[in-house]
C-alpha cells in the first residue's frame, strides 16, 4: 500500500541509478505521494521509459536524464537542469550502485575504482551538486541507500562494503552540516532486496564458493542464512521508508542509518 497519509505534492526528487529495482520502486512511491521525480541513470533510453510509466501511472511530472555519477560536472549540470526544468529540487536518493564479487587477493584493481567510484563517489558528488538548491530552499532531504553491509561485513565484497561503510558516515558528516539549515540526510541499510544487482552475483558467488553449488544456493548462502527472517526484501519497502524520510514528519530524523534487513543486523 501506498504511504498516501504523506503529501509531496509541489517538490521534486531526484533519483539516481533510477530505471529499476529499489532506484525504480523509490521513484514510484514518491510520485504517488505527488513529488514531481528526475531520474537519474546511465542508459538514457531506459531511464526515460522507467520516467514515462511512472508518469503515467501516477500524473506527476517525471522525466529521465543519462547521467554517469561518477562525473562530478556532469552532476552539477544535471541537478541545475532538474531545477530549472521542474521547478525545484528538493530531494535527492542516493541509489546508484553496482556489485562484484571476489576474493580480495584476486579483487581486480579497476573493479575496487568502478565500485567505489559509482558507490561512493557518486554520493558525494550528487550531495554537492543538490546542496545550493536545497540551501535556497532552506530545506532539503537526502537519502543515501546504503547496505547493511554499510554496518557489518561478509565474504567476498571489499569494495562494496568499504564504499558502504563510507557512504554511512558520508551520511552523518552531511547530516551535520545540515542540520542548522533544514537539510536531513539519512541512509537506508537493507538487507537481501531481490533486484538485479543481487541476481547478477549468482554466478560469481558460486565460483567463490568453490563451485558445486547452483546459483539459487549461492544466493541462500550469501544472503538469506544471515537474515533470521529467511525472504528476500521487496524494493517497495525501502521504497515507502524513504518517502517518510522525505517527509516533514520525519524533519528530526538525521544522520542515522536505518535498518531494514531482516534482522541481519541484530545478530
Amino acid at each position: 500500500m501506498p504511504a498516501t497519509f504523506i503529501d509531496l505534492s509541489g517538490r521534486t526528487s531526484v533519483i539516481t541509478g533510477g530505471s529499476r529495482g529499489i532506484g525504480a520502486a523509490c521513484a514510484l512511491e514518491l510520485a504517488k505521494a505527488g513529488s514531481n521525480v528526475a531520474l537519474f541513470d546511465l542508459d538514457g533510453d531506459e531511464v526515460g521509459a522507467m520516467a514515462g510509466k511512472i508518469a503515467r501511472e501516477t500524473g506527476v511530472t517525471a522525466r529521465g536524464y543519462a547521467v554517469d555519477v561518477r562525473k562530478s560536472e556532469v552532476l552539477k549540470r544535471m541537478c541545475d537542469a532538474v531545477a530549472a526544468d521542474l521547478g525545484s529540487l528538493d530531494h535527492l536518493v542516493n541509489n546508484a550502485g553496482v556489485q562484484y564479487v571476489a576474493p580480495l587477493p584476486e579483487f581486480p584493481d579497476d573493479k575496487w575504482d568502478f565500485v567505489t567510484g559509482i558507490n561512493l563517489d557518486g554520493v558525494f558528488y550528487a550531495t554537492k551538486a543538490v546542496w545550493p538548491h536545497m540551501v535556497a530552499r532552506k530545506r532539503g532531504r537526502i537519502v543515501n541507500i546504503a547496505s547493511v553491509q554499510g554496518l557489518l561485513a561478509s565474504l567476498y565484497k571489499p569494495a562494496y562494503i568499504a564504499a558502504k561503510h563510507g557512504v554511512v558516515g558520508l551520511t552523518k558528516a552531511t547530516a551535520l552540516e545540515g542540520a542548522q539549515i533544514g537539510i536531513t540526510a539519512n541512509a537506508i541499510c537493507p538487507g537481501a532486496v531481490m533486484t538485479d544487482l543481487v541476481r547478477n552475483q549468482a554466478p560469481q558467488l558460486v565460483k567463490s564458493y568453490g563451485g558445486g553449488i547452483s546459483e539459487e544456493e549461492a544466493l541462500e548462502r550469501a544472503f538469506l542464512e544471515a537474515m533470521p527472517t529467511r525472504r528476500f526484501i521487496e524494493p517497495v519497502e525501502v521504497a515507502q521508508l524513504c518517502v517518510y524520510l522525505c517527509s516533514d514528519a520525519a524533519r528530526s530524523i538525521t544522520g542515522a542509518p536505518i535498518s531494514i534487513d531482516g534482522g541481519w543486523a541484530a545478530h
